[in-house]
């Protein structure tokens, strides 16, 4: 049994190295970022280790040497001479507060102005910010660090809010707009967040702010390569394939499938999320915790609204450019997607300079799917409910596509009104057979056309065809006509072909279907 000791949600630096807890050493990052210029930006999704980058540059600047002993910038050529630091964090707030930002600057500004010497007058906050940032030089004749963690959450935290998001913009764009103009008090300030938002002013008015986030350089400065996972929890590994009854190669396997597979730039290294490893290991059970730490609703909903087909989100292509800054109203939900953690850099094609993304591994894959079910169809996740998916997936393991498609139907027909689409039916089809634990794919190419879904299941193989407001009949006349289960000709397992019709009018609104075995 190993003795480490897992810093589970701990983000302090200093408390990680005085206490004993296993740090994945990343100061050797600390004189780059120095060098690479005053004003630096970096995304990376949420609890991948920004929060303690932050924490380890403010011991840095405040020249606590000591706790670096060890470590790799205790050998490099650094400046350790004290420096004020202006740390803001926005990670605890709550942002549909309609004043929660305000109070939340205020309460870091009251707190600097009084360490400072500053007195508070009846000025705006970015006018306050300035006259801090200009006291602590005055006060130290040091210029200042300004650390800032997770800058867009007071507008992640509010897209169904469209006023407060709209006053939040505007604070945070006087707040942070005036850093250039503070320049010469100023010796470095590091912003972080999920995600780059194009329209909010740090990216317009401060025109020397340098983004790091796809820099080949910086693409492992959060999360944990595999060597870097044998190199400093090897004993981990070992306890928890103990506890699994496994040999250490294969829980290695699963956790590099549950929890591997995070790219930030072509030439970067596959990545863990360093907040499920810990879980895992310190609770030796593999389990989505860094999904079920908090889910994204606003993107399913977006998703939902946009009548975007789930199997279109894994494997499609975006451009730099789309890539690096956001907008949370673009049409796009990729880029926005990419930057929270939820795709990743599959592939770059060199040619057309386009990255493909796909899901990282299984913990984002199975959670993002069912929180967009649940977004869709509240049901289908309640363990109670005749419709929760683990019955589908019953129904399907063990040959009952009748079941299956009597559920479904009724499912569809207690949706809440509203307007729906083909594209609704669609994906609430594909979700719940996705997430029945067995393959599923969506538009098979096949020499005559495309299947609308085949899903997999032990020894049974199902092939649907939907249709909208058509007919039953035309839906199995396409599966015939196509050949869709030609290639199955010579496969032992049984072959299920279902055609399905949607029918939704003013008056009706149901699923009727019919069911051919092979």
């Amino acid at each position: 049994m190993s003795q480490l000791r897992y810093p589970v949600g701990m983000q302090t630096f200093s408390e990680i190295i005085e206490k004993g807890y296993v740090y994945v050493d990343k100061t050797h990052y600390i004189k780059p970022l120095l060098d690479q210029g005053k004003f630096i930006f970096m995304s990376r999704p949420r609890r991948f280790g920004k929060s303690l980058l932050l924490s380890t540059l403010e011991a840095y600047f405040e020249g606590r040497r000591e706790l670096f002993k060890g470590l790799a910038a205790d050998s490099m050529d650094l400046d350790w001479t004290p420096r004020p630091v202006l740390h803001f964090d926005f990670n605890a707030e709550n942002f549909s507060l309609e004043n929660g930002l305000e109070m939340l600057l205020n309460g870091f500004l009251r707190r600097y102005e009084e360490k400072y010497g500053c007195n508070q007058k009846e000025e705006s906050i970015s006018q306050r910010f300035k006259n801090v940032i200009e006291a602590a030089y005055q006060k130290t004749g040091q210029q200042v660090a300004i650390l800032i963690d997770e800058y867009d959450k007071p507008l992640l935290d509010i897209e169904d809010y469209p006023e407060i998001f709209d006053k939040n913009q505007r604070i945070l764009k006087s707040f942070f707009g005036n850093l250039k103009s503070m320049d010469r008090y100023i010796r470095f300030a590091f912003i972080t967040g999920v995600a780059r938002f194009s329209k909010v002013s740090i990216f317009s008015d401060l025109n020397n702010l340098n983004d790091i986030s796809m820099v080949n350089a910086y693409a492992d400065i959060c999360g944990w390569s595999e060597e870097e996972m044998l190199s400093y929890f090897r004993p981990g590994i070992e306890d928890l394939a103990e506890e699994l009854d496994e040999d250490f190669e294969e829980t290695l396997a699963a956790l590099r499938g549950y929890y591997d597979g995070y790219l930030f730039t072509p030439k970067g290294s596959r990545l863990y999320n360093p907040f499920s490893v810990l879980k895992a290991l310190a609770n030796k059970e593999i389990d989505p915790y860094w999904f079920d730490s908090g889910t994204p609703t606003f993107l399913a909903r977006r998703i939902m609204r946009q009548g975007t087909f789930p199997p279109d989100i894994n494997g499609k292509s975006c451009t730099r450019k789309e890539l690096i800054a956001v907008g949370l109203n673009d049409r796009n939900p990729l880029p926005l997607m990419f930057q929270t953690g939820y795709l990743t850099i599959a592939d770059y094609n060199k040619d057309t300079k386009l990255y493909e993304l796909r899901f990282p591994n299984r913990e984002v894959e199975t959670g993002f799917y069912e929180e967009l079910l649940r977004v869709y169809v509240p049901d289908t996740t309640d363990p109670f409910s005749p419709f929760d998916f683990t019955l589908f997936k019953t129904d399907l393991a063990e040959g009952r596509p009748e079941d299956f498609m009597k559920r479904l139907a009724t499912l569809l027909k207690g949706l809440p009104y509203e307007d729906h689409k083909e594209s609704t039916y669609r994906a609430v089809t594909f979700l719940i057979a996705v997430l029945s634990g067995s393959p599923a794919l969506a538009e098979i190419h096949g020499y005559k056309g495309r299947s609308d879904l085949e899903v997999f299941a032990g020894r049974y193989i199902y092939i649907f065809e939907f249709k909208y407001n058509k007919s039953v009949k035309e839906a199995m006349q396409q599966i015939y006509s196509r050949d869709y289960a030609g290639r199955y000709a010579m496969d032992t397992r049984q072959v299920y072909l279902i055609g399905a019709n949607f029918i939704e009018d003013k008056d009706s609104r149901g699923l009727e279907y019919e069911i051919e075995a092979m």
